[in-house]
């Protein structure tokens, strides 16, 4: 099937990729004449684990194909995909400009029937309203249906997460549109994956009441995180009593600095400013929110507490990006940190694997009091206290001799608990934790 997908930030360019390799041909539409040059060298714009090989793969055997052309992509398509941005506008509300401009543009271009799928995540009652908007631009034999098929793609496991989904939400008002986007996934049918067929309000919540449900259980773990430090429990132990109880489970109860990324903070910012909009105050949402900010405080105040001052300080940062295996540093908490740190007078020297140039673009105003190094020993260097903010898998296994020579005082806050406490406070460091910190390990009480 001939598939349009206009956008090629990470959910377009993930999208039209996973598409192509179910054997359907792609032709992804950006405006972005530098993007697009450089996807057609192969060169993808961000870091995420597999997608090089699936694009390479499916541009060498002519399934998939970048223009800046919308009516070049759109014109011979049976299936249009959006998959603009939808940033967050006033009030928490989502700014849908994007998703209107490809809409409308898009239909311009349609010539017979075709559907058109909101990727994006959007507020319930898009889809209809776009609907509305799209037919006004319709001339001729064309005719568009609007369907609803929000994405669910992990940063870091994306490309898994597309091809091996937990289940694929579809909105759909028509029955014809519905076959179209049945035929789109039925390569997924083999592998007997949950299709959740619904209107189109229902898909648009899906989305939303996911993610939320997520934050609030990151949010709540984070909580009786420092409930556990001060009764002296360990939340790893009560994680997993909790998660082995199969109505609760194991998922998304390890406690840290907070979520971060370009999904949880927007998505649940946006479905508080629904509820109250429409009279339904989302109250469990709203509170996610707030103990997410301030776990993000409570981290720096731990640093600020370990070092007793934080002026004149150098502190070394283990990590950039929201969450391992990505580039990814919106709404990262390592960058608020940073900012706070730099703001109370420390220096940093910073360390990501993949993820120090974005970091370096969002943070140039701290350019002068923060440098970005090639190796965790190199952040270490000279440092008072040694950060790890991102569970990257390279951090778990730490030279703690070759740590304690580089750093001048020998302090360690460990925000995502990867290092061995015991091991840790042997080698000589003040370690500091998250909701095990005064915990006695069961080989201790022997």
């Amino acid at each position: 099937m001939k598939i349009a997908v206009i956008g090629t930030g990470y959910v377009g360019l993930v999208s039209g990729a996973c598409f192509a390799d179910f054997g359907h041909d792609v032709t992804c539409a950006d405006l972005d004449a530098a993007r697009i040059d450089s996807l057609q060298r192969l060169e993808i714009p961000f870091y995420e684990p597999g997608l090089a090989e699936v694009v390479e793969r499916n541009v060498a055997a002519g399934r998939l194909r970048f223009t800046t052309s919308v009516g070049e992509a759109v014109a011979p398509a049976a299936v249009i995909f959006l998959a603009v941005g939808t940033p967050e506008g006033k009030g928490g509300h989502p700014d849908l400009s994007q998703i209107v401009s490809a809409a409308t543009t898009a239909a311009s271009h349609v010539e017979r029937y075709a559907v058109m799928v909101m990727k994006s995540t959007v507020p319930v009652g898009t889809a209809a309203w776009i609907a509305d908007l799209v037919h006004e631009c319709l001339d001729g034999a064309a005719e568009i249906d609007i369907v609803s098929n929000p994405e669910f793609l992990r940063e870091g496991s994306a490309v898994s997460d597309f091809m091996r989904p937990d289940r694929v939400v579809i909105g759909a008002a028509s029955q014809r549109a519905a076959a179209v986007m049945r035929e789109i996934y039925r390569p997924l049918y083999l592998i007997e994956t949950p299709i959740v067929m619904t209107n189109r309000e229902s898909a648009e919540l899906i989305k939303y009441a996911a993610n939320a449900f997520l934050a609030v259980k990151i949010g709540f773990i984070n909580e009786i995180a420092n409930l556990c430090d001060r009764v002296g429990a360990d939340v790893h132990i009560v994680a997993k009593g909790m998660g082995l109880d199969k109505r609760i489970g194991p998922k998304f109860l390890h406690p840290g600095p907070g979520y971060g990324g370009s999904c949880f903070p927007k998505d649940t910012r946006a479905l508080a400013a629904l509820g109250t909009a429409r009279g339904t105050p989302q109250r469990i949402v709203e509170a996610a929110i707030e103990v997410n900010d301030k776990q993000r405080e409570l981290i720096v105040e731990k640093i600020r507490t370990a070092l007793g001052t934080l002026r004149g300080r150098r502190v070394g940062i283990l990590g950039l990006s929201f969450k391992p295996n990505t580039s990814d540093v919106r709404e990262s908490a390592s960058l608020y940190v940073c900012r706070e740190l730099v703001a109370a007078g420390a220096s940093i020297r910073a360390f990501d694997p993949v993820a120090a140039e974005e970091a370096a673009h969002a943070l140039t105003e701290l350019n002068g009091r923060m440098t970005y190094v090639t190796d965790a020993y190199a952040a270490a260097e000279g440092a008072d206290a040694l950060v790890i903010m991102t569970e990257w898998n390279e951090f778990r296994s730490l030279d703690l001799d070759l740590l304690r020579r580089a750093m001048s005082h020998h302090v360690i806050v460990d925000t995502r608990n990867v290092l061995d406490p015991g091991l840790t406070r042997a080698a000589g460091f003040v370690y500091a934790c998250t909701g095990r910190e005064r915990a006695v390990g069961v080989e201790a009480l022997a």
